[in-house]
């Protein structure tokens, strides 16, 4: 007998969904996955220590922190405040990702669209709230239109700040859900999530010239299992398919990201590089302790080969995390991965130029921390 689905899309089939308790064997595999991959990080950061004092800088630093408890204390004192904010932090927070998004626009010049591909600049921001990134960019392109999707308050979701705006298309979803968007159209009934995957939010045809990728984890979201080990990657996947495939050609593209000097940081950073002109950009506004940074990819040529091939290979990740076992995702996370020394003789000097302001904003906030 056939198994029963959600229809939300076209027909496209996908294979029921596979119990998260892996066998022995399998969990050797997917070890065997993840120690490959830190294996691949060993080999970037050996390579940084020999070439970029501030990452040296910023390791030793880091270690210093891991050593004290404090730092454990700090961070989870933060991640407490930012999950469960007063009014007056929630506006704080606006009023932070505001500034952020200034001096972002005066570094790198990312957030004001040149060259429209029609009359009004169109904005796709996947990560609103609490909407002071956004309303900076809408500030600094007067007449634009934008969709903002931002997680629901009910499910952990920060409050969104920004005024109603009828040129803002607000929509408080999860993206990591919008399965028809990201290609999954027929939903196994015996999903863990099956009422929660949504219809397209996207028209077929609709495209922005500048998008913004900046969600990232609340760890105060109820998930169901399934999703504990692989939601960061659910979440960062689900954001670069749906921007890259709508983004304009020439467009630019702004994708919050996470430890500068981690194989799935620079791969994605050497991805972008074949089809985009990629600076970096981190704050000294805020968050200058942490290792977030933020990747400004313009002129992005989001047709060509290997965007599509981007694209593919992300849509395989998350169907992988959202449909699959932990062995089917580490198999996705790891297809066609290129070798490291390639990465590091085509891309190594342009890592070590990019991240040294990065690491030096860092290094310079871990040196004024109180647990350091």
């Amino acid at each position: 007998m056939a198994a029963v689905t959600k229809n939300i899309g076209s027909q496209d089939k996908i294979p029921s969904h596979t119990a998260m308790d892996a066998s022995t064997s399998e969990r050797r595999e997917y070890g065997k996955s993840d120690q490959d991959w830190e294996s691949r990080s060993r080999l970037i950061h050996d390579y940084l220590e020999k070439n970029s004092p501030e990452f040296v800088k910023v390791r030793d630093l880091r270690k210093k922190g891991w050593e004290n408890p404090a730092g454990d204390t700090f961070f989870e004192n933060q991640r407490r405040v930012a999950e469960n904010p007063s009014k007056r932090a929630t506006t704080a927070f606006y009023d932070m990702m505001n500034k952020i998004g200034q001096e972002m626009q005066r570094n790198t010049g990312a957030l004001k669209v040149k060259t429209p591909s029609w009359g009004r600049t169109q904005i796709l921001d996947m990560g609103m709230a609490p909407g002071g990134f956004l309303a900076t960019a809408m500030h600094l392109n007067p007449g634009a239109q934008a969709m903002g999707f931002s997680l629901p308050e009910s499910e952990g979701g920060h409050k969104v700040m920004i005024p109603d705006n009828i040129d803002i298309d607000r929509r408080d979803v999860d993206v990591t859900m919008l399965a028809a968007d990201l290609g999954a159209n027929d939903i196994p009934a015996n999903h863990p999530d099956f009422a929660k995957f949504l219809p397209r939010q996207f028209t077929p045809d609709q495209e922005f010239d500048l998008v913004i990728c900046g969600g990232t984890k609340v760890y105060k979201q109820e998930l169901a299992s399934y999703r504990n080990e692989t939601e960061s990657q659910r979440l960062t996947t689900s954001q670069l398919v749906l921007g890259l495939e709508r983004l304009r050609p020439g467009g630019t593209m702004v994708v919050l990201f996470h430890k500068m000097e981690a194989w799935g940081t620079v791969r994605e950073l050497y991805c972008f590089s074949q089809f985009s002109e990629v600076k970096v950009f981190k704050p000294m506004t805020a968050h200058n302790k942490r290792s977030s940074f933020y990747m400004v990819a313009t002129r992005v040529q989001s047709k060509s080969p290997p965007a599509v091939e981007a694209v593919h290979r992300w849509k395989e990740i998350w169907q992988a995390a959202t449909f699959g076992s932990m062995k089917d995702f580490h198999e996705a996370r790891s297809k066609n991965v290129p070798d490291v020394e390639e990465v590091l003789d085509k891309f190594g000097d342009q890592l070590v130029r990019k991240g040294r302001r990065v690491w030096h904003i860092q290094g310079q906030g871990l040196e004024k921390a109180p647990f350091i």
